[in-house]
């Protein structure tokens, strides 16, 4: 057993320190593996953005005969949700299902209901969400966030209105997505009740990406003026901040360059 551990957290070392070759031949010496070796090394895969590798060591860790626990099914989600592995990902639910894990695991229940965001399966995303026994704030920002990515602003706005009806309060992942949502839809007076309600809990000062979204609001609308206050206003800038403030400007410039 120690010789075991010693092993998985050498894997989990590597993995995290986004070594993941290393990782892999540290892996595939070991003379013994459970299940905490596949995951570190799954999780490893999905940590670094490589998503179809995730799925590939899950069914070679299936084809060894290992059972997966509910890190391998948050991890293998998340992957089908990086890479649009519609089928995998149903397969994992049948999974989850079948071994009456919905509603055990919050983190899960999450993962599960962003996957079919993800990939694009709205309404059972939101029929995943409906049927979870309990549901928080990063549940509902999975639906809300993958609406609004969609290109369905009014629905994430309608599913704001009932998160807010469940008694839970937004955070800052919740407004990035509904800014955009705001400025999808030309939600302007929405918009600006946000802004207030964000500025309110002072998120600006720790968020850039909150930042950023707002700018970007502003500046689709073709409100420059405020996309220019919004953007002298942040504490921290870079440069998707400034190309959100010089977005706004382009189609003027563009006209006057054609009069």
């Amino acid at each position: 057993n120690k010789h075991v551990e010693l092993g998985n957290a050498l894997v989990d070392m590597y993995a995290k320190c986004c070594e993941l070759e290393k990782a892999e031949e540290v892996f595939d010496e070991l003379c013994v593996r459970d299940i905490v070796s596949w995951n570190v090394l799954i999780a490893g895969y999905v940590q670094r953005g490589e998503g179809s590798k995730a799925i590939t060591c899950f069914k070679r860790m299936q084809c060894d005969h290992f059972l997966p626990n509910t890190i391998t099914f948050i991890c293998i989600l998340k992957a089908c949700s990086s890479t649009g592995s519609l089928h995998t990902g149903e397969q994992i639910h049948s999974e989850i299902v079948s071994e009456r894990l919905i509603g055990k695991v919050l983190e899960l229940d999450t993962a599960l209901v962003d996957m079919y965001a993800k990939c694009g399966q709205l309404e059972k995303a939101q029929k995943v969400l409906k049927g979870l026994p309990i549901r928080d704030v990063a549940s509902w920002n999975a639906l809300i966030s993958g609406y609004s990515q969609h290109r369905f602003g009014q629905e994430a706005l309608n599913l704001f209105e009932q998160m807010q009806n469940d008694g839970l309060s937004p955070n800052a992942i919740t407004f990035v997505s509904l800014l955009k949502a705001c400025g999808s839809v030309g939600a302007v007076e929405k918009g600006i009740e946000i802004h207030n309600e964000i500025m309110s809990k002072r998120l600006l000062e720790d968020n850039i990406e909150l930042g950023n979204t707002l700018v970007d609001m502003y500046a689709i609308w073709g409100k420059l003026e405020k996309a220019q206050k919004t953007f002298n206003d942040l504490l921290v800038r870079d440069v998707v901040s400034l190309n959100a403030c010089i977005s706004g400007y382009m189609p003027a410039s563009f006209l006057m360059n054609y009069c």
